[in-house]
């Protein structure tokens, strides 16, 4: 099966999660997808439950009805950038990946599966980067044109990028940021 015919099968067909790394596939929404994000919590919790001021799942696959990459986005909030260094090791032990800050300044992210099926974003909960995650999904999730917009927006992307993963993020920056604004407006008049 080529990568058109992957993108137009049926949900059922391709894989719930999981990407190979630097590829693109924009893939149907899946009601699964918010089993698997409760399923993940609580296994996140075990590790490191201590350290947790809040979990929330985010990007694509937490918004009804949005297209995504089949990969599940995790903001995990923590009290303190640096003490939360000890989260590391219990979920590199959970089959995570540690990437660093990974272009993102007080953050620590990590990867996990071959193919990619998770993210995690551990950030203080007062950070900016923390309150953009949140705002730009609670807005898609209502505000029904704009999230139109951003269907649109990714499905146009997906097939004019063709597996530019990259490119396919830049394109979206300017849509987010805008989306973040216009949230940002309503949440702090």
């Amino acid at each position: 099966m080529n990568r058109q015919e992957y993108k137009k099968s049926e949900p059922s067909k391709q894989p719930l999660l999981g990407l190979k790394r630097g590829e693109l596939c924009v893939s149907p929404y899946r009601e699964e997808w918010k089993l698997l994000f409760k399923i993940e919590k609580k296994n996140i919790e075990k590790a490191i439950g201590d350290y947790i001021e809040d979990i929330q799942h985010v990007g694509s696959t937490s918004i009804p009805g949005m297209p995504a990459k089949p990969i599940l986005d995790i903001a995990i909030a923590v009290k303190n950038f640096e003490e939360a260094r000890i989260c590391i090791e219990p979920l590199c032990d959970r089959g995570y990946t540690f990437k660093g800050e990974n272009g993102i300044p007080r953050r620590h992210y990590f990867l996990k599966g071959e193919p990619c099926t998770h993210h995690i974003h551990l950030l203080e909960k007062t950070s900016e980067e923390w309150e953009k995650l949140i705002l730009f999904r609670d807005y898609l999730r209502s505000n029904q044109n704009t999230a139109e917009e951003y269907k649109k927006l990714k499905r146009n992307l997906s097939e004019k990028l063709r597996g530019d993963r990259k490119a396919y993020q830049a394109a979206k920056t300017d849509f987010v940021a805008a989306v973040i604004r216009k949230s940002r407006l309503i949440t702090h008049p």
